[in-house]
């Protein structure tokens, strides 16, 4: 069962940057996409970004597009978001996931199903 595990989330200034990390174990972590979504109370999970098993292809949130970018390194079984030019409506919890299917990129979180803890991302204005 593969879990992964975020961090690298905070509090920081409205155009400031963070880099968040998501550690997920498993010999197959290199066969399938990784995506990371976000959460706020009330509301349901959004997609952000997500990036294919080889990293070769990525997919990106118009809100973030340009600002965000999402990684990987398969060697070490992890992937990151870095996020610059922060806003105060990118405050939420951010969460990293592992596709279903072998090899799939979508962006709806129906299709993943290995969900980490989340980290909390805190931006003020």
């Amino acid at each position: 069962q593969v879990q992964p595990v975020e961090t690298g989330g905070g509090l920081v200034q409205a155009g400031g940057s963070l880099r968040l990390s998501c550690a997920a174990s498993g010999r197959t972590f290199s066969s399938y996409s990784m995506g990371w979504f976000r959460q706020t109370p009330g509301k349901e999970r959004e997609f952000v970004a997500v990036i294919s098993s080889g990293g070769t292809t990525t997919y990106y949130a118009d809100s973030v597009k340009g600002r965000f970018t999402i990684s990987r390194n398969n060697a070490e079984k992890t992937v990151y978001l870095q996020m610059n030019s922060l806003k105060a409506e990118d405050t939420a919890v951010y969460y990293c996931a592992r596709h279903a299917k072998l090899l799939a990129v979508t962006v709806s979180s129906r299709d993943y199903d290995s969900w980490g803890q989340g980290t909390q991302v805190t931006v003020s204005s």
